[in-house]
């Protein structure tokens, strides 16, 4: 098959779906993962943060050190179809969760599946670029990387970091009468989805998607937090629930103080929703008082986000405060 001419391509119609909205759903992810935790190897550091609460990253000790290495790995299909944005915002996605364990990240490896018959390689190469120039803003060395023939692109990172061991981001760390805060605004998912539709480009969504939580990070451990997760693919609601279930609270929200991106509710409205969004509202319904949310805002509050913020028990500055976490009542999660 003859290569695709660059000019004529949208890299999001090569895709079955879009970002962070192609993961797993979480409820068919837990059920798949369940049990598979280990003891650890004889000689190896403590393993402060594992698979026990769904955690952003996985955390070990490094012996007879005061340090703790982070390790994750996130990779996905286009967002956009502009390669070098897209390499942009894989990289920011995947560089995000060290940080939201409080991390820094250090060093990333590439991870890349493309259709070399169907695709030219030049495409390849901006999306590898705009990886290259989000690591090298966050500091983070790049050393190389696997890739793949695939029919489907699919680009990502496997990211090492640093952190305190002392002063670790976690989701199970949350308490009762810490506010909650949320460092960007949400509605990626749907916009995504819109671009994915018709081709217009929003670029105050490739703005936030490719902004580094590394601010935000920093702010929050400054300010003395030591609960937070970041807001990705199980949307608001379904990364809330796994904090306030992992913490053992409530989490309450108040929906009108929740800040979404300029065409977020047009988008909802004219019903560019993805699967993925629809699949964690229905997962985090059984746990969930939605008060008086109308559809929209519960489809909104679910929504899958790509290289989304962080959410943080405790006030981080610049950030709004979206509710709070309470002593655990009947649900996970109550909107008001």
């Amino acid at each position: 098959m003859t290569p695709t001419r660059q000019a004529s391509v949208r890299l999001t119609q090569f895709a079955h779906g879009g970002g962070c909205a192609c993961k797993i759903p979480p409820g068919e992810l837990e059920d798949v993962v369940a049990g598979l935790g280990a003891p650890p190897p004889e000689g190896a550091g403590p393993l402060l943060v594992g698979l026990a609460t769904g955690d952003d990253a996985a955390v070990v000790a490094l012996p007879g050190q005061d340090l703790a290495m982070v390790c994750t790995a996130d990779f996905f299909t286009p967002v956009v179809d502009d390669p070098y944005d897209w390499g942009r915002i894989a990289a920011a996605n995947a560089l995000s969760d060290v940080y939201a364990m409080g991390g820094r990240p250090v060093l990333a490896v590439n991870l890349l599946a493309w259709p070399r018959d169907r695709l030219p390689f030049e495409l390849a190469r901006q999306v590898l670029r705009g990886g290259l120039d989000i690591a090298t803003e966050a500091g983070c060395h790049i050393g190389g990387g696997h890739s793949v023939d695939d029919p489907e692109p699919k680009y990502g990172m496997a990211v090492t970091g640093l952190a305190d061991p002392a002063r670790l981001l976690r989701n199970d760390a949350g308490r009762a009468g810490l506010p909650l805060s949320l460092t960007k605004p949400l509605g990626l998912g749907v916009l995504n989805n819109r671009h994915k539709a018709t081709g217009e480009r929003f670029g105050q969504a490739i703005a936030t998607m490719t902004a580094l939580n590394r601010d935000a990070s920093a702010a929050a451990l400054a300010a003395g937090a030591t609960c937070a997760t970041d807001v990705t693919g199980f949307g608001l609601l379904g990364h809330l629930h796994k904090l306030a279930r992992a913490s053992g609270v409530t989490a309450v929200v108040d929906t009108a103080a929740v800040p979404y991106l300029d065409g977020a509710r047009e988008a909802v409205r004219d019903g560019y929703v993805s699967g993925g969004t629809r699949r964690n509202l229905d997962w985090v319904a059984p746990c969930t008082d939605f008060g008086g949310a109308d559809t929209d805002t519960r489809l909104l509050l679910a929504d899958a986000q790509t290289s989304g913020g962080l959410l943080v028990a405790g006030e981080v500055p610049g950030a709004p405060v979206v509710g709070e976490l309470v002593p655990r009542g009947d649900h996970s999660i109550v909107l008001r």
